[in-house]
């Protein structure tokens, strides 16, 4: 799935190890957030598969955002599925840090990080 239109573009591909990989590139808020609801449910329809939220690109995540991205977890914990964050910049990394969201779900320096640690669960 490719998504440009508006300020967030969102690339699915599943990566060697098994989870998809959801690549998020520009803003993630109020007015794009429900396109990574879809782009999760997606996912999601195949039974089991892993979902890792690719965060490297993603230059601002407000409030709704986050909310977003822990909806998204929740909602893979709900089907049997992991999840995990990888790929965030420093200033993002310190925003998720600063809110919790790191005592929720973990946070890992890369995809190959993050598939690595899917891999042993």
């Amino acid at each position: 799935m490719n998504d440009a239109e508006g300020a967030l573009e969102i690339r699915t591909h599943p990566s060697p190890t098994g989870p998809v990989v959801v690549h998020l590139a520009g803003e993630l808020d109020h007015y794009t957030g429900p396109r990574l609801r879809v782009a999760v449910e997606e996912v999601l329809r195949d039974p089991g598969a892993g979902i890792i939220a690719d965060l490297s690109d993603l230059h601002y995540c407000d409030s709704t955002g986050m909310t977003v991205i822990i909806t998204a977890y929740r909602r893979a914990q709900a089907v049997g599925s992991s999840f995990a964050v990888a790929g965030l910049s420093p200033a993002m990394d310190q925003l998720f840090r600063v809110a919790g969201l790191d005592q929720l779900f973990p946070l890992h320096a890369s995809v190959q990080a993050a598939a690595e640690a899917l891999r042993g669960n």
